[in-house]
């Protein structure tokens, strides 16, 4: 496990692990094609959550320990991370410093881990004095992914900032391990990309849940 991610980059993974983009993976394209209706309650939480980050963050960004309590939390148990057979554990904290052109400077920030049945990874970013786009939270999230302990070929990430979401999917069977990323999903700014995010938890959680049973 590479633990020093300060230094991390996607060439770095290029070179220790054979790691390539998949740009033929219509994975993210298709996933959510099936995905199941939310129910009012699920709706309700979503904007209970989203009304409750936006109230917190109106001084200044909210420390990741905040994020992950207001954002990633009640997200997880609407798509009932929380409840059998999914197991969820914390991973060590781990550094993050990325080049911020705008600031001039190296932006330096934190990530903080969950892990779920090995086979799902959720990363925190929180940085200051900028905000860090979840992009630079890609290759920390990978690394994860390639050195996961599961025997399944495929893992799967999430990184969010508690304002923009995105997934990723590594399959790790092949002659060099490839993955495909979705789009940012903007979970503040847009309803319909909101219910999306709690969708595409739902496909993961049935996904990785049909593993365990």
């Amino acid at each position: 496990m590479i633990t020093n991610a300060s230094s991390l980059t996607l060439s770095n993974l290029r070179q220790t692990f054979g790691l390539r983009l998949d740009s033929s993976d219509r994975f993210f394209d298709e996933w959510l094609n099936h995905a199941p209706t939310l129910t009012e309650a699920e709706l309700q939480g979503l904007d209970r959550l989203t009304r409750n980050y936006t109230y917190l963050s109106q001084e200044e960004p909210p420390l990741e320990e905040i994020v992950m309590l207001v954002v990633v939390s009640p997200l997880l148990d609407l798509a009932s991370f929380y409840q059998f057979p999914f197991l969820v554990k914390a991973e060590v904290s781990t550094n993050i410093e990325v080049a911020d052109e705008a600031y001039a400077m190296a932006v330096q920030g934190r990530i903080d881990i969950l892990v779920i049945q090995d086979s799902f990874w959720v990363l925190v970013i929180e940085s200051k004095p900028a905000k860090l786009d979840v992009t630079a939270g890609i290759p920390q999230a990978l690394t994860y992914l390639l050195s996961a302990p599961n025997i399944q070929p495929s893992c799967y990430g999430m990184v969010t900032n508690g304002r923009e979401v995105l997934f990723l999917k590594c399959d790790r069977h092949q002659n060099a391990p490839q993955y495909t990323r979705s789009h940012t999903y903007r979970l503040l700014e847009n309803t319909e990309e909101r219910i999306q995010v709690l969708q595409g938890l739902k496909q993961i959680g049935a996904y990785i849940g049909d593993l365990t049973i």
